[in-house]
């Protein structure tokens, strides 16, 4: 995934943007918008980020002001998507990109609900939707991987609670698995890895004459 986010960053992102991160967790991928030069800005309900996120949703942060909006694992966290969409939309200039992944398929893990899986089909159209054209959307990690890599979590969660030997028994098993995921997305065929994907990785641009809400 982070291969595919840098390969779209060296496309948009450009020395002096704003780059927003909305809801940006733990920020795994601001060095990327940096070295691009980047003004990087975090948006989250946490008050140590830059930009709040307050209590309805709404970004703290002036209309059209940033250059790139970042949604990185957020979307099937998010209830309300006209909300969602509606604030990435209002507060990014008509010539700026978004850049976006979410889950096709994985495990239910709420931060602090989880709402929603997508296919490619379903997820371009959901997107299309709320204001944005996909232009590009990636496909990462194809069935059999993603089915080994979802055995491994399984498996941790339940090692970790050895007391002892729980953690090397982990070190140990990622290791193979990680390996066997490796091998089996290689042997997988993209076609059909770009509708089963576990992770898709879009680059989108606001749909020409798209009305933007002015709520700041």
């Amino acid at each position: 995934m982070r291969a595919n986010i840098a390969s779209f960053a060296s496309r948009v992102a450009k020395p002096a943007d704003t780059a927003l991160d909305f809801g940006c967790g733990t920020q795994p991928y601001r060095s990327l918008f940096e070295r691009a030069g980047c003004r990087y800005r975090g948006a989250d309900f946490d008050e140590a980020a830059d930009i709040a996120i307050r209590s309805d949703g709404r970004l703290a942060m002036q209309t059209a002001s940033a250059d790139l909006v970042l949604s990185f694992q957020v979307l099937e966290h998010v209830r309300d998507l006209d909300l969602y969409f509606g604030e990435a939309r209002r507060v990014l200039r008509n010539d700026g990109w978004m850049i976006l992944s979410t889950h096709g398929n994985w495990l239910y893990h709420p931060h602090p609900e989880d709402h929603r899986r997508w296919t490619r089909e379903g997820l371009i159209a959901e997107i299309s939707a709320h204001g944005f054209e996909v232009v590009e959307c990636a496909a990462v990690v194809g069935p059999l991987a993603w089915t080994t890599m979802l055995r491994l979590t399984c498996a941790a969660y339940a090692l970790n609670r050895l007391q002892f030997a729980g953690k090397a028994f982990v070190a140990a098993l990622a290791l193979l698995m990680n390996a066997r995921a490796w091998l089996e997305d290689w042997i997988t065929p993209q076609w059909v890895t770009r509708d089963n994907a576990c992770v898709y990785v879009t680059l989108c641009r606001p749909h020409a004459g798209t009305a933007r809400k002015t709520t700041d």
